[in-house]
Order: C-alpha cells, then structure tokens, then sequence
C-alpha cells in the first residue's frame, strides 16, 4: 500500500501505478454529478468551456451557502455511489475523467469500464461532510443550477489535499469490496460447517 498525492489533470501514468488499497489525497479541479447530472450530461454531452480530462468526479450533493455573492462549501459528503452504476460506463466512455470519488462501491459494470477507460473508484468516509468541505477547498464555478438544483447541479472546486482518498476500485480490475465479499462468504461457510 502506497500513499500518493496527485493533482489534476492526471495522465495515465499516474492512474496506472495506483492499486487497490492505496491512498491519495488529490489536488486542483474536482466536479460534483450524481445520477441527474449523469444524466444530463450524457443527454446534451460536453459543457462548453468545461474540459472534464483528467479530473475528479465526486458523487457529491453539497450543501452550499452563498454570502455576498460567494459561494461556500458547509458540508460535502459523498452520497452512495452505486445510483450510479447503470450510468457509469456510458460517462466514462464519453468523458476521459480519471478518478471517481464516492462511498460504497461501485459494481462490475463499473470496474469493467475503470479498466477499459484507465480509472480509479476511490473511497471517502461517510459522515465527514466537513472534513471533505475543507479538501474542497474553493467553489470555481458551477453547471445546471437553475436546472437540477443544488445537490444535483455540477459544482466545481479547486481541491487542496482532498482526502484521505482510498483506491478501492483499480484501473487493473481489482477491488476491494469484492475481496471483502469473497473473505466475508469463505468466512460463513467454514461457520456453517462447525
């Protein structure tokens, strides 16, 4: 296990030496889509004047405040990411995104396309809303407001030290919930058998 901090855009070097179980705590332009936003953007493609290569796609509803014509982070937690995985494929195929932060997991059809498309799926702790707010760092700008609302909308932050970031889906096709599963199921079996 490894401990890397990277910032975007990433090439493909850098996604391909990191495997499951490392850290990294990333830097620079990070964006916000849930399922809505997946959506759209698949439906009307590319936002213009927004180049999504290399960057980091957080599945993230922020809640966001806005004084004297400022918009501010007040918590950014990560929502579940498999609404995601029907979705997920078709985006990555599309976008040349390099790393997709979320909670949970994702399922094959998503570390099927992280290997074809050279991502990583990294974990970030639920429930640390505030921790993750001040990774963020500062709002750039932000899509589809008006449109989908605040959580949905496209927000888009310039990350300081985001993280600790754990690498649970690998470009290589490697991941840690499934290990998990195959250990969690080995485990039952053997106890079904004393």
């Amino acid at each position: 296990m490894a401990e890397y901090n990277l910032g975007t855009p990433l090439d493909e070097e850098a996604i391909s030496r990191l495997k499951a179980g490392d850290i990294i705590y990333l830097s620079g332009t990070v964006f916000t889509a849930r399922d809505e936003a997946h959506m759209e953007l698949l439906k009307h493609g590319d936002i213009p004047g927004f180049d999504m290569t290399g960057l980091g796609l957080y599945h993230c509803g922020p809640v966001m405040q806005q004084r004297e014509g400022k918009w501010n982070i007040i918590s950014a937690g990560p929502t579940t990411s498999f609404r995601m995985e029907t979705l997920e494929p078709e985006f990555l195929d599309k976008f040349n995104v390099k790393v997709i932060i979320g909670k949970g997991g994702m399922g094959p059809l998503t570390l099927a396309a992280l290997k074809k498309n050279n991502v990583v799926y990294v974990s970030f702790t639920g429930g640390a809303g505030a921790l993750a707010a001040k990774g963020l760092g500062e709002v750039k700008t932000v899509y589809y407001l008006e449109e989908l609302g605040m959580p949905e909308a496209v927000w888009v932050f310039e990350a300081r030290n985001f993280g600790p970031l754990v690498v649970s889906m690998d470009a290589h096709g490697n991941s840690l919930y499934d290990d998990v599963n195959a250990r969690t199921k080995e485990n039952l079996e053997r106890m079904l058998q004393i």
